[in-house]
């Protein structure tokens, strides 16, 4: 009898290469949840800053590492999310609520500016992003709701009775929000969605002689994506107190680049690696500024030019990132102890 022949359909592209599951969920929430009971005020605010960090890069993750859609202009999302919600709470809306309808405006302007950029790839598409982004950027700066280049203070919100800003609320809030959105990523990635991704990032050509409706999954990646980041903007807004369209510049869609590129393409875990290498680097470069010689401390562009030799040595060295590093070290010590 000749072998069973198995016909995979397009759904199933690059079922071989989802990621497996490397970690138990409920173990890493109970060790995070009981993170500030060993923490100080100033490390639990640092501990904020890496959760919306990561929350940024899952939409990163998902645009980048798995569809394969490349943006430099992603702090437009940012900002849209941290204005958006500091114009609501002065509205009156409740905080759970307000960041409900941030994420869904969000959603629809992801869509919007999506579709017509499924004309564009590569630098193109690049190009385009950025071009959306100095539009933003000059949307917020000239209206007078906004505060304009002066600025916009956000007023302070309740849950459960605590005010939002301060260090535990910021903290479980960002928590919750970066557990539920690692959660819906992942189940996407492993879904027929995920696949069809895969594939598209692997090869476009191949993909729509599959039968794979590139526009249609590329357009949900750009528009989860762009949600994702404008809810982190959403928490930002909480934490910073006080918002100006300076805060909002290219400079940081590139450390978005850079937190996946930095934490590995293609996998979720990547962006947590990126996040904590984002937030930690300048903290442990401001320690440090005290023990370097003087004319180094003071260098304009120090932080700048560590990242872009980071990036650089990544690229050239470890382009799995940090992701493909511990696995391949974890792989290496199984090994060895066989």
């Amino acid at each position: 009898m000749a072998p069973e022949t198995r016909i995979l359909d397009a759904s199933q592209i690059g079922a071989a290469t989802a990621p497996r599951r490397s970690f138990t969920p409920l173990v890493w929430l109970v060790l995070l949840a009981a993170l500030p009971l060993v923490l100080d005020s100033f490390f639990i605010g640092v501990a904020s800053s890496v959760l919306i960090w990561v929350i940024i890069g899952i939409g990163m993750m998902v645009l980048m590492g798995f569809s394969g859609q490349v943006s430099i202009g992603h702090a437009a999302f940012l900002a849209m999310g941290a204005y958006g919600e500091a114009l609501l709470i002065q509205a009156g809306v409740p905080f759970p609520v307000s960041l409900i309808v941030v994420a869904l405006l969000a959603l629809v302007v992801g869509v919007a500016v999506g579709l017509p950029s499924l004309r564009f790839s590569g630098i193109y598409l690049a190009m385009a992003t950025l071009a959306f982004a100095f539009i933003v950027e000059a949307v917020i700066g000239g209206m007078e709701i906004t505060g304009g280049r002066s600025g916009l203070s956000v007023d302070d919100a309740k849950i459960f009775g605590l005010y939002l800003s301060d260090d535990l609320p910021m903290y479980y809030s960002s928590l919750v929000v970066a557990a539920l959105t690692f959660w819906l990523a992942d189940n996407l990635v492993r879904s027929k969605t995920g696949r069809a991704w895969q594939a598209i990032r692997d090869s476009e050509i191949a993909a729509t002689s599959m039968g794979i409706g590139t526009a249609s999954y590329k357009t949900i990646a750009f528009a989860f994506s762009a949600s994702a980041t404008a809810v982190a903007g959403t928490l930002l807004a909480h934490k910073v107190g006080y918002l100006s369209p300076d805060g909002f510049t290219i400079q940081q869609s590139i450390e978005m680049l850079i937190l996946v590129v930095v934490g590995g393409l293609g996998s979720l875990m990547g962006a947590v690696y990126g996040a904590l290498f984002i937030v930690l680097l300048p903290l442990a470069l401001s320690l440090a500024k005290d023990r370097l010689p003087g004319g180094i401390a003071e260098l304009p562009g120090l932080e700048a030019g560590i990242f872009g030799l980071t990036l650089m040595l990544v690229i050239l060295f470890q382009p799995r990132g940090v992701r493909g590093a511990l696995s391949r070290l974890f792989s290496l010590n199984r090994g060895s102890s066989q």
